[in-house]
């Protein structure tokens, strides 16, 4: 089982987003949490309603440092901040592999109600992608993870390449 821990600065939207499309998809490959540098505490609650709108269960989502997660030895840590909108990222000095996802963060969306659905549906979409491009790594040998993992690293540098895998 591949483990992936993706970190954030507060961890209430996209990370949590991350978390539970991976544990919905993981097929019992792939297990996720989220957490971050500087949590707010709290989820977004326009996560968690679409999150339960795309049928992806939201019981145990919460909030939470990293520091709570010493135990967790993830395989990979993959960084959802928005590089684009100038948000700093948490660094991850733990022994993984280290992705970046950049997500533009729609819980920011100033708008009516349904350009907020739009943003959070795209971004759920986004992440639905990129975890279907986890899971054909993890359904390799795990010999062959670490390789494979680097070229998807590689590929990520291309935002498009990465959201158009399905």
């Amino acid at each position: 089982m591949m483990k992936i821990l993706y970190i954030c600065t507060h961890n209430r939207c996209r990370s949590i987003l991350s978390e539970a499309v991976t544990q919905h998809k993981g097929e019992g490959l792939l297990e996720a949490r989220s957490a971050g540098s500087q949590p707010s505490g709290e989820v977004h609650p326009l996560s968690l309603t679409y999150l339960a709108e795309a049928g992806i269960a939201t019981a145990g989502l919460r909030s939470q440092s990293w520091d709570d997660l010493t135990d967790f030895a993830p395989d990979v840590v993959i960084t959802v901040c928005d590089s684009a909108a100038n948000e700093a990222c948490p660094v991850w000095f733990g022994n993984a592999l280290v992705m970046h996802w950049g997500l533009a963060d729609p819980s920011k969306i100033v708008g009516s109600d349904a350009e907020k659905a739009a943003a959070f549906r795209h971004t759920l979409e986004l992440i639905n992608n990129r975890v279907s491009a986890l899971l054909d790594i993890a359904r390799q040998d795990e010999s062959q993870w670490s390789d494979a993992l680097q070229q998807l690293v590689l590929t990520t540098t291309d935002q498009q390449t990465l959201g158009a895998h399905a």
